[in-house]
């Protein structure tokens, strides 16, 4: 037998209201970051130079927390792969077919053609609304002259 449930208990708190309204305000630091700004914001050149210098004298850990901060790491690969050229609605299916060709044959992975894919989906959107603005600018053309 199942047995009868209660009705909830009213919550302490009303939609909408904060657990703690007198807590932090959003958006703000915390004390501890406010803490570190504090004793960096004098010493922060000074330490900046002191890594370049152990840098340059061969400590590679030093080396790549500078690098990793002028240059940060590529976040995806780069891709060649074939695709004809594309300037009209009608170019989009040779094109998508020209990817699943090369997904099919391991040339590129499925990843990598769904990317793609969406990108010539964003190309045919992107000539869909042009064509359609034009459209429109002829019609809002020929409807003046009468």
């Amino acid at each position: 037998m199942t047995e009868a449930k209660e009705p909830p208990k009213k919550s302490r708190f009303r939609k909408g209201q904060s657990g703690n309204p007198k807590g932090r305000p959003a958006g703000s630091r915390s004390k501890v970051l406010v803490a570190l700004d504090a004793l960096g914001e004098g010493e922060a050149e000074a330490i900046v130079f002191a890594m370049v210098n152990q840098a340059k004298g061969g400590d590679v850990t030093a080396a790549k927390a500078i690098l990793d901060r002028v240059w940060p790491p590529r976040k995806g690969s780069r891709l060649q792969f074939d695709l004809p050229e594309v300037s009209t609605a009608d170019d989009l299916p040779p094109a998508i077919a020209s990817v699943t060709r090369q997904v099919a044959e391991g040339e590129i992975s499925p990843d990598e053609g769904t990317a793609i894919v969406a990108l010539l989906e964003a190309h045919r959107k992107a000539i869909e609304t042009s064509e359609l603005a034009a459209r429109v600018a002829a019609l809002e053309e020929r409807m003046t002259k009468k």
